[in-house]
């Protein structure tokens, strides 16, 4: 039986979705990405709203969301039924990185004594002091998460090819995409995935600069917003402690719905 903090957290999802409020800027783009039946990845789904998106802007779709929260698995898995998008979102509960194991979820508590289950992230180790270097914590919860690799899921699952990744994962993106080196070669997917410098650098031993070089090192073209424009990058926004940023390869631009990104890639 879910707990009622369970069941809060889900109806405000849901109810977000519905009235399409609390959703990143980057959400509507997605439309000028996916059309179709695309298989999406959503890696860091935590209460789902990505991928409600995209059942809604391809109704085809179909969508293996993974979650190392076992609470916000939960949520994740509420919210999707009440949705009734069961058939199209698989919920899975695990990290992701660049070998399968297991893990310990580091989720910070925040100075207010709320969890701060957004900034999240897996790791060998406890923290020893702050559990992020760009937030003032006071302590953290430990929970161990099981972990795997996008290339070894797909490959088990029988997975074909993948038309989409969205990846929010707090620092673990190098980690992430290096085990999933097989999916970007093989297929060529968009990618939306927010970089995060610091939490790479301390907490990973990686760099926004490797996640990029491993983009452009495939022909990758990489695009962020910028206020309410669209414009085209080839370094990460100095100074921004995290940013969402869109890889699109020339191979596929020729597929993309009529949109902003066809646009931009036949410039």
């Amino acid at each position: 039986m879910a707990s009622l903090r369970v069941l809060g957290h889900a109806f405000r999802a849901w109810r977000r979705n519905l009235q399409w409020s609390k959703h990143e800027p980057e959400t509507p783009y997605l439309a000028d990405l996916l059309s179709g039946a695309p298989v999406c990845l959503h890696v860091g789904a935590s209460d789902g709203r990505h991928s409600y998106v995209m059942t809604q802007v391809a109704p085809k779709a179909r969508i293996f969301a993974f979650e190392p929260s076992a609470f916000s698995y939960q949520v994740l898995k509420m919210t999707v039924a009440w949705h009734g998008i069961g058939d199209r979102v698989t919920p899975i509960h695990a990290a992701v990185g660049d070998e399968a194991g297991e893990m310990l979820l580091v989720t910070p508590r925040k100075m207010s004594g709320r969890m701060g289950r957004a900034y999240a992230y897996v790791s060998q180790t406890a923290p020893n002091g702050p559990a992020r270097p760009d937030l003032q914590d006071q302590g953290s919860e430990l929970q161990k998460t099981p972990v795997l690799t996008l290339d070894a899921f797909c490959a088990e699952h029988g997975v074909g090819r993948v038309d989409f990744i969205r990846m929010d994962i707090e620092g673990a993106e190098l980690k992430a995409l290096e085990g999933a080196a097989g999916i970007l070669d093989r297929d060529r997917p968009h990618v939306l995935l927010e970089i995060h410098p610091a939490m790479l650098n301390t907490r990973f031993g990686g760099s926004a600069e490797a996640v990029v070089d491993l983009f452009q090192r495939r022909g990758y073209r990489m695009f962020a917003l910028n206020g309410d424009r669209l414009e085209e990058r080839t370094t990460v926004v100095d100074d921004a402690p995290w940013k969402d940023y869109f890889f699109i390869h020339p191979t596929r631009a020729a597929r993309l719905p009529d949109g902003v990104f066809k646009a931009r890639m036949a410039a």
